[in-house]
Order: C-alpha cells, then structure tokens, then sequence
C-alpha cells in the first residue's frame, strides 16, 4: 500500500469513528507504530486531522474552530460536488445572499459568468472573488470582521440584513443535527446566520457530510427553518431518511 492510499485509509477510519489509536492501525494496516506516526504527522500538517495522546482525531470532531486555511484543505472534493449541486438552486436573476464559508466560496466561484445577480455577502473571500465579475452587484455586510473565518459578524451585520431582501440564501455550517439543527461555534455567526436566513424567501444550507451529528455551542437554525440541505453523497441512506423525516428536503451530490 502507497503512503496516499494508507493515509486516506486512515482519514476515513476517523471519521467513521471519531478517533484512531496508533496502535491498532499499526496492527490493522500491517505496518510499524513508526509509519503510522509518520502518516498522522503528514495529515496533521494537512489540516485534516490532530494528533492527540495515542492518536489523532478528524479536524470536524473537534471543540475548536479551524481557520479558513486549514477549513480549506478538508473534504475538498465533496465539497466541489455540493457547489455544482447547489448551482441548480441560483434563479435565472435576481439577488442571492452568501455566507461565509468554503463551501460557499465554491459555489461563488462557480457561478455562471453570463449570470446577472445581486449578490450579498458576509465572506471578504467570496466578496474578493466575485468583486470584478461585471454581470455581478455585490454587497458586502457591514460588521465586525472575525480572523478565524473571514466573516462580518455582530450587531451591524444584523441591522444591515433587516433591511435586505434576496431570493435565496446560501449557508454553510460548521455541524447539523436533527436534535440541535445547525451550529457554529461562534455566537455571533450564529445570529448573522439567523439574518441571512431572515432576509430570504429560500434557504439552502451546503455542508458536507462529517459535519452531520457535530454539535456546536450556538444553533442559528432548527431543521425546519432550512429548505434544503446539500451534501455530499457519503451520508449515511439511514441519516438521511432521519433528516428527511423532519420535512427537511436533502440532496447528496
């Protein structure tokens, strides 16, 4: 087995369980504890996943908030596969709001160069990224800027987005649940998320499929508040009849 195909055997089996122990990789991938503390050390500094005492855990299982950058490096193929599903959902014109979030700067970056919207965003990337587009009006949320995920936030954020209106609403999320719906760790995303959601006819919430089951400290929307869920095709059939089941409506891409 190639260094690559080992450590994405180990990526996946900690995800799966939450947790991987050098030890019993070592005994399960037939190699020495040596190679596997080598592969965490590899994967680590890929931002995929953080070493802990006799092992590692996957960066989304974790109580803190990744930066943008390390956000960057994780689950990048399924996210590609939600921000082509997501395209489905943009109108023909008219305005569409934003969230901070890769997944989001994905489907930004995706949109069609012949599509004349308005776009309103709390994501400083996603504004850099569409700001010279000449078939775009973007509007960047006043607010303050949070370094850990580049987005405008708090009070202004709020008050800015009380007096918007666009068509549909695109969010990203740091966990969802049936139970708590969909968290972030920070409060105050938490409530410009509530805004975002507020200022639009439609919601539709782009997340990928580690982030199902995480709980985070602030629920910016219950399962009910949502339209529609995209995520990749690596969710359990099981958890999304479970979603489903809520009247929620999910699409795996």
């Amino acid at each position: 087995m190639y260094a690559e195909e080992r450590q994405a055997a180990i990526v996946g089996r900690a995800r799966a369980e939450g947790r991987v122990e050098v030890a019993s990789l070592a005994e399960s991938l037939g190699v020495t504890t040596e190679t596997v503390r080598r592969d965490l050390t590899a994967l680590e500094r890929a931002g995929v996943l953080r070493r802990v005492h006799g092992g590692a855990i996957p960066v989304e299982r974790l109580g803190f908030e990744p930066a943008v950058d390390t956000r960057e490096q994780v689950a990048t193929s399924e996210k590609e596969a939600i921000a082509k599903a997501a395209l489905n959902e943009l109108p023909v014109d008219g305005a569409i709001a934003l969230d901070a979030g890769t997944t989001t700067l994905r489907l930004a970056e995706a949109i069609p160069a012949d599509r004349e919207l308005t776009v309103v965003t709390n994501g400083l990337p996603i504004a850099m990224a569409l700001a010279a587009r000449p078939n775009l009006t973007v509007h960047l949320v006043a607010g303050r800027v949070r370094s850990r995920t580049l987005a405008a936030v708090g009070e202004a954020a709020v008050a800015f987005l009380r007096d918007v209106y666009v068509d549909v609403a695109f969010l990203g999320t740091n966990g969802f649940s049936v139970e708590r719906g969909f968290t972030t760790p920070d409060a105050d995303e938490a409530a410009t998320k509530r805004a975002l959601i507020g200022s639009a006819g439609r919601s539709v919430v782009l997340a990928d499929s580690t982030k199902c089951g995480v709980n985070h400290f602030s629920a910016f929307a219950g399962v009910d508040d949502v339209d529609l869920l995209i995520t990749d095709a690596g969710l359990d059939a099981r958890k999304v009849g479970a979603l489903e089941a809520t009247g929620l409506q999910v699409v795996r891409a």
